[in-house]
């Protein structure tokens, strides 16, 4: 019961970040390996446009830079991209205050993460604009500190909250407002591809690879945050290992209760014996009836908890603390089918050794005093 409910919480919690992330990034992105920024120009990129699969094609910019606002300081990165970044992402379902929007009768907008919103104290119903400052493009060091900088200012339309590794880093403006601040010229970040929804990423993945050569890195959902899903998984398997770990010790019930009740019935053994029962005969009884316990616990254990993570799935009758100040008010739930499985495979395995064990020792030993 324990071993599906933990496992499910887990699957929960993953499955809300995935949601997050894959609203937030794009199906794939592409990056120099050496380097900042490259020329798409410079590349065989028309190539990948074309193929059949690929429904949006951005290029984006992202350079850090220094925020301003009113009396607060605090570095971000600026993250500059086209006008179908929302078309490729679901980023408008993050949106907590304010609205999407970058662009309005010409005016530019930029929507800020939480993290950066509440470091600047940013309110979407203040008239004051973010001032954003960057070193000039190949400018050396100086005294005159503002013939280094360029210097922009930039309303806010929204606040977006993804995870704290993200609110806290990313302010989104149009990559023409982007491109123009940082001197970038042609020069991109990253390529962010969007694929149709019948798409197979990792074909697709493989032959951009293929088509760019090493001097690329090309990620899935997945890889683009590679450390936070491997931190989760191995988290998950942790807790796991420790709840069967606690499984065994448990089944030394079985194992104590079982060879009690050997040496309960030793003279209805004998009983047995007379009667033509050979030592397997023997041997089985006990063995399935101490199984039975086990497979029986397994069943039961399983149902209860699969009934507990509807029931949250249902009712969310287990809050988080403070679920005001989270997107999600209740704890997560979602069963797999292969954990499920597992503990049902994890129990029987350890029903059947606690149960052999008596059987095959403490019988022999104490009841039959011979081979079996």
């Amino acid at each position: 019961m324990a071993l599906i409910i933990v496992l499910s919480v887990f699957n929960g919690f993953t499955g809300v970040i995935e949601s997050f992330f894959s609203n937030f990034d794009p199906d794939i992105k592409i990056t120099p390996v050496e380097g900042k920024m490259f020329d798409p120009v410079d590349y065989n990129l028309d190539k990948i446009k074309k193929m059949p699969d690929v429904v949006h094609y951005a290029e984006v910019i992202e350079e850090v830079a220094m925020l301003k606002y009113n009396n607060q300081q605090y570095p971000a990165i600026i993250k500059g991209v086209p006008p179908n970044y929302g078309a490729y992402t679901n980023i408008d379902t993050l949106i907590i205050d304010g609205k999407f929007i970058l662009q309005d009768k010409g005016v530019d907008y930029a929507v800020v993460g939480q993290g950066v919103a509440y470091n600047l104290g940013i309110g979407l119903t203040f008239i004051d604009p973010i001032r954003i400052y960057v070193p000039k493009k190949g400018r050396q060091a100086s005294f005159n500190i503002a013939s280094s900088i360029n210097y922009s200012y930039i309303y806010p339309s929204g606040v977006f909250s993804v995870l704290e590794e993200i609110d806290s880093k990313y302010i989104i403006v149009p990559y023409k407002y982007a491109s123009e601040l940082f001197e970038s010229q042609n020069l991109v970040s990253s390529v962010e591809i969007g694929l149709s929804t019948e798409a197979n990423s990792k074909k697709i993945q493989k032959e951009i690879q293929n088509i760019l050569g090493d001097n690329f890195s090309v990620k899935n959902k997945y890889q683009q945050h590679d450390l936070i899903y491997k931190t989760m998984k191995s988290e998950k398997w942790a807790a796991y290992l420790i709840l069967v770990f606690i499984l065994i010790i448990a089944s030394f019930n079985v194992l104590s209760s079982l060879s009690m009740l050997i040496i309960d019935k030793k003279e209805d053994l004998f009983i047995l014996k007379s009667m033509g029962a050979n030592s397997n005969l023997t041997r089985k009884i006990f063995l399935f009836e101490g199984w039975f316990i086990s497979i029986f616990g397994a069943i039961i254990g399983s149902i209860l908890g699969l009934l507990v993570c509807w029931a949250q799935i249902k009712f969310e009758f287990i809050t988080l603390p403070g679920a005001g100040s989270f997107v999600i008010s209740a704890y997560p739930v979602k069963i797999v089918f292969f954990d499920v499985i597992l503990v049902l495979g994890i129990v029987f395995i350890t029903g059947f050794i606690a149960s052999w064990y008596p059987v095959k020792f403490i019988t022999q030993k104490f009841v039959l005093n011979e081979n079996l």
